[in-house]
């Protein structure tokens, strides 16, 4: 795997007899950098992934890979499918097989490649999302989080340069989205650059380099803190202000903490409290 840019250039999508779900929307996915889509239902985060990744042609506008078009033909789209890769966010949309190596391995054998580097390739993709010990099981038998995992194992055995994950923690519990978020971390350190979309504005702050909200058929992207601190922004995009956001700002209004704090996540706002209160740092945490 090695990292390549991914862009929308413009792109328009429409579906028969409905208006515009995108209207010259522009994207760009930045190598070795997390990017959080946010939107609504129906704003079109999906019809954007599916545009990145080859399976949704879009009426004018262009992606591109590392600034070359994508070209929508069977040869084209093979060759961009072996670069960009798409997970669905239900996993039982993608698996179909008897069990869970039968299913990861399905993309790598349809490359044509030889048995020896089909099993390297599996053996891989089950290391990464942490599901080693599921390879034998039969995926009716899994749990909503490990087909959601063997899913994503399945495209990782293509070995991308870019993930695309819609909804990956949807009907995850806490903990399920945790080993999710490892496992990503597993393939960020494997040079897969990874983009997912999710409605938790709050994950997306606290995860992201990089967020594009998708609203009124076009995206608006960059930094986390100052698109998702934008409430009118959020407001029309049907989101709400993420909590660690909206707690920094109270706290600043009483007083409890510097008024330029906007934390990311609960530990960025401990040590603003911490700071502003002059807590002393308990000696376990300094070493």
């Amino acid at each position: 795997m090695s990292h390549r840019s991914l862009r929308a250039h413009d792109l328009t999508v429409s579906y028969l007899g409905s208006a515009a779900v995108l209207d010259r929307a522009c994207l760009d996915v930045v190598p070795s950098r997390r990017l959080a889509i946010l939107g609504a239902n129906g704003s079109g985060k999906t019809t954007l992934l599916r545009c990145l990744a080859g399976s949704l042609q879009p009426q004018s506008g262009q992606v591109l890979l590392d600034d070359e078009p994508v070209s929508f033909t069977r040869g084209g789209l093979r060759r961009h499918r072996q670069e960009v890769q798409l997970v669905l966010q239900d996993p039982d949309d993608q698996l179909f097989s008897a069990d869970v190596v039968q299913d990861v391995s399905f993309g790598p054998i349809n490359l044509g490649l030889s048995d020896t580097e089909v099993r390297a390739r599996v053996d891989e993709a089950l290391e990464l999302l942490g599901i080693a010990h599921l390879r034998r099981r039969p995926t009716h038998q899994l749990s909503y989080g490990e087909r959601k995992r063997v899913a994503t194992a399945g495209a990782v055995a293509m070995r991308p340069c870019v993930l695309l994950l819609d909804e990956p923690t949807a009907g995850l519990d806490p903990a399920a989205v945790e080993e999710l978020l490892v496992a990503l971390q597993r393939l960020e350190q494997a040079d897969t650059t990874v983009v997912l979309s999710t409605h938790d504005v709050s994950l997306a702050l606290a995860w992201a380099d990089e967020v594009a909200v998708v609203h009124d058929r076009v995206v608006v992207q960059g930094d986390p803190l100052e698109l998702l601190g934008d409430a009118d922004l959020l407001a029309a995009a049907r989101l709400r202000l993420p909590w660690s956001l909206d707690l920094s700002r109270r706290l600043a209004h009483d007083g409890l903490v510097d008024a330029a704090t906007r934390a990311r996540d609960a530990d960025q706002l401990h040590t603003a409290l911490r700071a502003h209160h002059r807590v002393p740092v308990p000696h376990q945490e300094q070493s």
